[in-house]
Order: C-alpha cells, then structure tokens, then sequence
C-alpha cells in the first residue's frame, strides 16, 4: 500500500533545499507528486505531497525531520486514504487592484460565505504600467458549486473594489474580463 504525505518546510533560503528534500524522498522510495514553493521575504516556504510505501512511512518522516538541525521547521502529516469527493466546477480567476490592507480578507470571506473553496492562491505585488504604483495582483483556481453561475462570480468579486480588474475563466475556459469601473 501506498501512503501520502504532505511534508510542510520553512527556513531560511538557500541553493540546495529541494535537493536535500528530493534526495530523502528518493532514498525512501517516495514518488513526489506535486508541489508549491517559493521564496517569500527570504524564507524558503514549501509544500509537497509525497506517495510513499507504508513500510517506509516513518523512516522517511524521520529522515525529513532530521531537516531541522539544518534550521528548517518541517511538518509531515498523512493524509487520509479515502478520495475525497469534490463538487462544483473550477475556474480560473486573476484579480488586478490597488493595494489595500485588507484584500485578500475581503475576497476570501465572500468567496467563503458563498461556498466557494480556493483550490490555490498566487498574489503579489506589481508595479503599475503607467503609474508605478503598487497593485495587488492574484491568481487562484476556485471550486464554485454548480449553483452559482459565472456572471455571478464575476458580479460578487467585481464589487470588491472601484478600480478591481477581474478576468475569470470558466471550465469552457472562456474568457471574460471585467471592471468595476466600467
């Protein structure tokens, strides 16, 4: 039997991280199924999914442990074997906007509060074309239950802010791209 694991590690960055973590996943025998990582403010901030052989469960957690006297913070946890069943559709959305505290507050709460579950989330900061202002720029991929149409989506996040540009992308991967400005 198989058995999946997310390994979670942050530290300071430096070259060779994902090669130490490859190089125990490897060493366990663990396929590595997916990832996300990056360098934010200087730390190296990772997730990875592992498939690894029962039997070699707990070697490999403790190998990735062993991690830390390297002043990385490693969690490993097992994930449950049952599929989980997901419903809705996906849709790709990209939000461009002034910078504002509070912004990824305000779209994850109206997203929550209809039900909508962010599959991945991707933002940052951008330099303005012709202002050279900061915007904030996101990218997520959504889980939007059937009952909520694609002009709905688009009507709820549009009203976020007056200078909020949001191109949505539906699973037809039709493009539609509005303004709250318009």
């Amino acid at each position: 039997m198989i058995t999946s694991l997310v390994i979670t590690v942050i530290g300071p960055d430096r070259p060779g991280l994902v090669s130490m973590l490859s190089d125990r996943a490897t060493a366990w025998g663990a396929n590595w199924a997916e990832s996300r990582m990056a360098n934010l403010a200087g730390q190296f901030a990772g997730i990875v999914h592992l498939q690894v052989p029962d039997a070699n469960v707990d070697a490999l957690s403790s190998a990735l442990r062993e991690l830390e006297s390297l002043g990385l913070k490693v969690i490993v946890t097992r994930c449950s074997p049952l599929p989980v069943e997901l419903s809705g559709r996906l849709i790709k959305t990209e939000i461009v906007g002034q910078d504002r505290p509070g912004i990824v507050r305000d779209i994850s709460r109206i997203l929550a509060d209809r039900h909508i579950s962010i599959e991945s989330l991707d933002t940052e900061f951008v330099s303005g074309s012709w202002s050279g202002e900061n915007l904030f720029e996101t990218r997520a991929k959504l889980r939007v239950p059937l009952t909520i149409t694609t002009d709905e989506l688009r009507h709820v996040l549009e009203g976020l802010a007056d200078a909020l540009v949001v191109d949505v992308v539906s699973e037809d991967t039709v493009t539609q791209t509005i303004s709250a400005s318009e």
